[in-house]
């Protein structure tokens, strides 16, 4: 799959192996073949076992009818789950509004382990219902939560980079880090507690998480950076993940500026702190230059584009230049922003690409052109992957990698209100149709590494 067109592959033979990875894509094969091809895998994996190997070779197979198909999983690349119980509310703020009056005091109650675990419970299961079997997650700034937070991600089975959220300036004294150095250490004791519970990485990393330059002080980007640093080895060369709100919204551009005057743009401020790197998930990105552009791009950064936030929250209609990121190899993922728009589905998100890409094309004249169906389908899959480091393990249904994906079911006897299948539809049509009218209810199945996580 290209960010441009979608390879959809009729009649496949696909294999699971028991450790979630995709064993054979084999297209073009009669369901009576089926049999006799699985036959000789499990031969040809005798034959290549040593003696004493033990290995249950039992093969459940399972034949989709002519509405059902599978696609990868749905990759949200900004998302902040303590927002799941606050989402629609404060439509139409401006940034900077809508986080005092609305976001800081519901995120302040996170302060509580047993409230972030009703409703971490509800937020995952939810964007696992929804066909998102990976998240970057802000969490609420308080360790315990985030904490919370990487125990039911891992017990519910969704991939996901998990952060505790750094602000010890220009927020609430009931919801900000005491210092600077209060907040590294709950950084550090919330990245120790992720690596203990995957420490091979199968489902979850740890992500450095500046909520943006305007609640953090120098001292406190500076540390940061330098755990970022610290974090690069053989095994992670590019160190640990980070993520953060960027060029999001005028009101919160001059805010930075006022407090940073030694920086021309944000660019050079998070540079300057050893927050960019190709590991980097920079959220939004309404307004850039050319310039700005282009040192983003060389220096590897991934963007987030959240489409409905950025027209529901924040100040003005904000459709970021998608088209100018795609042109210059900037990678580029999907977000729901759960909590800053009115829906937390990756379907909403690509249809909302599609119209603010059709607005953007039209504000620059025609020189930015809007996206297509493949292409916001690839920003919520492979695109989303590769933004989150991850475009070798999930984002494609291939040999090699694993088995995050879903089934989709368009039966029109189904529940939803997805638009009828016909007889004469192809399989693209079909596909179409699901992508711009489905929803949850068109989602059969959810699996992550082969392990079913909705059903």
């Amino acid at each position: 799959m290209s960010s441009r067109e979608i390879e959809i592959l009729e009649n496949t033979l696909l294999v699971v192996a028991d450790n979630g990875q995709i064993e054979v894509v084999k297209p073009r094969i009669g369901r009576g073949e089926v049999p006799a091809l699985l036959q000789a895998r499990r031969k040809t994996r005798s034959q290549h076992d040593d003696d004493d190997t033990e290995r249950d070779d039992s093969v459940v197979v399972h034949y989709l009818e002519r509405t059902q198909f599978f696609i990868p999983g749905f990759v949200d690349t900004h998302n902040h789950a303590p927002q799941w119980a606050m989402r629609g509310l404060g439509q139409g703020l401006h940034i900077l509004d809508w986080l005092d009056r609305v976001t800081f005091p519901h995120e302040a109650r996170f302060a509580d382990p047993a409230h972030a675990r009703r409703v971490y419970a509800r937020c995952v299961a939810g964007f696992l219902q929804q066909g998102v079997t990976t998240a970057a997650y802000y969490g609420s700034r308080h360790a315990a939560a985030t904490d919370v937070l990487a125990d039911v991600c891992l017990a519910r089975g969704q991939r996901a980079l998990v952060g505790k959220c750094n602000m010890d300036r220009n927020a609430p004294d009931t919801y900000r880090d005491a210092d600077a150095a209060e907040s590294l250490r709950d950084t550090e004791a919330c990245l120790a507690h992720v690596r203990a519970l995957d420490p091979e990485r199968r489902l979850l990393q740890y992500v450095l998480t500046p909520r943006f330059a305007i609640t953090c002080t120098p001292a406190l980007l500076r540390g940061l950076g330098d755990i970022a640093a610290r974090s690069k080895s053989e095994e992670q060369p590019e160190g640990l993940a980070i993520q953060t709100h960027f060029n999001e919204a005028e009101q919160e551009m001059t805010s930075t500026c006022s407090l940073f005057p030694e920086f021309r743009d944000e660019v050079e401020l998070y540079a300057h702190f050893g927050l960019l790197t190709p590991r980097t998930i920079l959220a939004h990105c309404c307004y850039a230059t050319d310039d700005e552009l282009d040192r983003l791009g060389a220096l590897g950064c991934g963007v987030a584009h959240c489409p409905v936030s950025n027209m529901t929250v924040g100040g003005g209609f904000m459709a970021a230049p998608v088209r100018a990121f795609l042109d210059r190899g900037i990678p580029v993922g999907l977000g729901t922003d759960s909590g800053g728009g009115f829906s937390s589905s990756m379907l909403d998100a690509m249809r909302q690409a599609l119209v603010a890409s059709n607005a953007r094309e039209v504000q620059s004249g025609g020189e930015l052109k809007g996206l297509t169906i493949p292409e916001v389908f690839h920003l919520a899959t492979l695109g989303g992957a590769r933004v989150c480091g991850l475009q070798g393990k999930v984002g494609t249904l291939e040999v090699g990698k694993e088995f995050d994906a879903l089934l989709v079911n368009a039966d029109p006897q189904r529940p939803g209100v997805m638009t009828m299948v016909e007889d004469e539809d192809s399989l693209a049509t079909i596909f179409e149709k699901f992508v711009m009218t489905g929803d949850d209810r068109s989602i059969e199945r959810v699996y992550v590494r082969g392990r079913l996580v909705k059903s």
